[in-house]
């Protein structure tokens, strides 16, 4: 009986440990069936596409930058050397060809480590556990991730060749310094090609990854230097290399310094201005990891000229101006400049600098700041005289303007010398006069010339000549004419329209320009030529989108009377180019801001200089002439450095005729400071001067080269 209960025992023992075990194996199953499920898709890895850095072009197909979330370009293993390939074998995973994904002998090692430390520590892992860990798990050092790192291997090295594995790996790795990928890591220390590296410069980036911060030659040059050398060791040791090749390349010195292209440094506002562009239409994440390369209109050559010629002159600015901030007791404050140059042909934006110092500030004054333009306004004026009927030879009259802000309109009340000194007079006794309701222009340096011809007006940029001229056109004429030049800011209503009082970007202002030199075509400015993806498939294309909106006859009256600017006005620094040129200069009150926007035939520019801080002032006589023209000119001349002199083309329709400054009539050859000019058909005078004339006094001009 006692025997028969003990098998009874046994029996119920037996089949308790079988429904464990079957339960065990249930759970088990359970278990790896969830884990499996669970895991990301193995064939997610044909169609993987690592995140890829879009590649920026100039206008020559140049490489000049790089947008990316990680700086990467996916090299094929054919095209990746071999001396590469066995370094990162040697180092990272001998036994990688003989292997089915897991080393055994690594992976019992790793598993000794986590019994004597207690904890999981790195190691063990093989070249496709750590592909599987970079591309599909995080780095959390779990035994659930250990568990899925080696199923996921498994099914890598069942699916994929070696050479593939080794491919996608030297592709994905992190080398520090922003680099993922070989190409990168190769461009980034060695500033070379993947295919040009020698024996030793694979050792080296090899050797990296393992910990890319410690290792990384120009921080920890020791420690790198010691790992690099081990690298060669293994090769050596497992008969990649002969002895002879380890010696050599161990004599190679490390990169000592990293390499800074010119790329790197350049075009900072220009890359900013793309990005705002095109973040919105593309999307983040296509925009900075989808390998897309945007081909744009930027001249190189052009923009280091710009940033240097700005920065050469702001500079030497700062060192004067020192003094200022030392009497008010302040912290010095940094001058401030733009600028924009347009291909007037095709309305290609070649150089930009918004600012001194992106890293600084990234507020880009060309395309974002908004300052009243001065006299760099002007033309705009002269622009719509021309078009109601006015010519160079207009006369007008350069005397003081008073003004009285009465019953919603400003009158003019006086254009007396001492009106200021009686203006009680010229109102009624019941009017009180309130100062902040009188305005009266006033010309640069307060002088005054009596009659002078458009021409001269417009040379010398003569205030009280351009507020009566628009008086004459009226301002919503020459708001009208500004529109239709693609000035698209806010303009006032008003006189004091004529002197440059409303706000305007430097871009559109010299987009402006440029239809002046285009002889009338309005080209929508534009900076992408076109954007391909990595396979190739252009995403868009753009070309030039062009309408006449002046005559080529009026705009070639203005550029003849624009160049007189140059030759005899206030951009008379312009002169040192030695090539014909136009262009203007402009100077706000204060002064707190100086332009010069000018063009050749191939080239327009436009500078605008100043401190963010409008309450700062220039300082005295510092105008658009001093400070701005020089900057333009030093630009022109390197931009423009190896192409043709061209002179402005003349249009059909042009009439030439010789004026006398003082009267606006014809001229004979001997007359004092007579001037050819340039007219449309049938808008020349047509009767000349006559010195005998007893009502007709010939005045001297007070010429003045002036910097307004």
């Amino acid at each position: 009986m006692k025997q028969s209960q003990t098998q009874a025992v046994s029996y119920f023992k037996f089949f308790v440990t079988v429904v464990v075990i079957a339960l065990f194996i249930l759970v088990l199953g359970k278990i790896t069936t969830n884990f499996i499920d669970n895991l990301p898709s193995i064939q997610q890895l044909g169609n993987y596409i690592p995140n890829l850095s879009t590649k920026v072009y100039d206008k020559d197909n140049n490489l000049i930058a790089e947008l990316f979330t990680e700086r990467r370009v996916l090299i094929p293993i054919s095209d990746i050397p071999l001396n590469l390939q066995n370094a990162f074998i040697a180092i990272e995973d001998n036994d990688f060809f003989k292997h089915w994904g897991i080393s055994v002998k690594s992976t019992f090692r790793a598993f000794c480590k986590i019994l004597l430390k207690g904890k999981i520590a790195e190691g063990g892992s093989t070249i496709t556990q750590q592909l599987a860990k970079i591309i599909f798990l995080t780095r959390n050092k779990t035994l659930i991730r250990k568990i899925k790192e080696a199923l996921l291997t498994i099914q890598l090295e069942k699916n994929y060749s070696k050479k593939e594995i080794l491919q996608f790996y030297i592709n994905q790795i992190y080398f520090g310094s922003g680099s993922h990928g070989v190409q990168a890591a190769a461009e980034k220390y060695f500033n070379k090609n993947i295919k040009d590296l020698d024996l030793a410069e694979c050792a080296m980036l090899a050797a990296i990854p393992k910990a890319p911060n410690y290792y990384n030659p120009f921080k920890n040059a020791k420690a790198a230097l010691k790992r690099r050398n081990l690298v060669l060791s293994r090769m050596y040791e497992l008969e990649y290399i002969t002895k002879e090749e380890e010696l050599q390349a161990l004599k190679e010195p490390l990169p000592t310094k990293e390499t800074v292209s010119t790329k790197d440094n350049k075009g900072h506002y220009f890359m900013e201005f793309l990005r705002i562009m095109l973040e919105p239409k593309y999307g983040t994440n296509n925009l900075f990891n989808s390998g897309i390369s945007i081909y744009t209109t930027l001249d190189m050559q052009a923009q280091n000229s710009a940033e240097k010629a700005v920065e050469q002159a702001l500079v030497k600015f700062d060192e004067e101006k020192i003094k200022f901030f030392e009497k008010k007791n302040k912290e010095p404050i940094k001058i401030q400049g733009a600028l924009v140059a347009i291909d007037p042909k095709n309305g290609a934006i070649r150089a930009m600098v918004g600012g001194r110092n992106f890293k600084e500030s990234q507020f880009n004054r060309a395309t974002q700041a908004k300052r009243q333009a001065g006299s760099a306004f002007k033309p705009f004026v002269y622009l719509t005289a021309i078009e109601e009927g006015f010519t160079p030879a207009t006369i007008l009259e350069d005397k003081p303007l008073v003004f009285v802000y009465k019953n919603n309109s400003w009158d003019l009340v006086s254009r007396d010398i001492t009106a200021l000194e009686t203006i009680a007079e010229t109102v009624t006794e019941d009017d009180l006069i309130d100062t902040n309701k009188v305005w009266a222009p006033k010309n640069y340096g307060k002088k005054y010339r009596g009659q002078v011809t458009l021409r001269t007006a417009f040379s010398l940029s003569i205030n009280t000549c351009a507020v009566e001229l628009i008086m004459k056109v009226t301002p919503i004429k020459v708001i009208l004419a500004s529109r239709n030049l693609g000035i698209t800011t806010p303009l006032q209503n008003s006189f004091s329209l004529a002197l440059g009082s409303s706000d305007a970007t430097l871009q559109e202002m010299v987009s402006a320009f440029a239809i002046f030199a285009s002889g009338g075509i309005k080209t929508t400015p534009y900076v992408i030529v076109k954007i391909v993806d990595k396979d190739g498939k252009i995403l868009e294309e753009n070309v030039p989108q062009q309408k006449e909106v002046l005559s080529s006859q009026t705009c070639f009256v203005l550029t003849n009377m624009l160049k007189a600017v140059v030759e005899k006005g206030s951009g008379w620094q312009a002169k040192a180019l030695e090539r014909p040129c136009a262009g203007k200069t402009g100077t706000t009150n204060g002064p707190s801001d100086a332009w010069f926007i000018g063009y050749t035939p191939q080239l327009v520019a436009g500078v605008w200089v100043g401190y963010d801080d409008r309450s700062i002032i220039l300082g005295d006589r510092v105008t658009g002439g001093v400070i701005a023209c020089p900057i333009w000119t030093k630009f022109m001349k390197d931009a423009l450095r190896g192409q043709p002199v061209l002179d402005f083309v003349e249009p059909a329709g042009i009439d030439w005729a010789l004026i006398d400054p003082s009267t606006g009539l014809l001229a004979l050859s001997k007359t004092e400071g007579a001037f050819i000019e340039a007219f449309k058909n049938g808008t020349a005078p047509t009767q000349y001067f006559n010195m005998s004339s007893s009502d007709t006094k010939k005045q001297d001009l007070d010429i003045e080269i002036e910097g307004f």
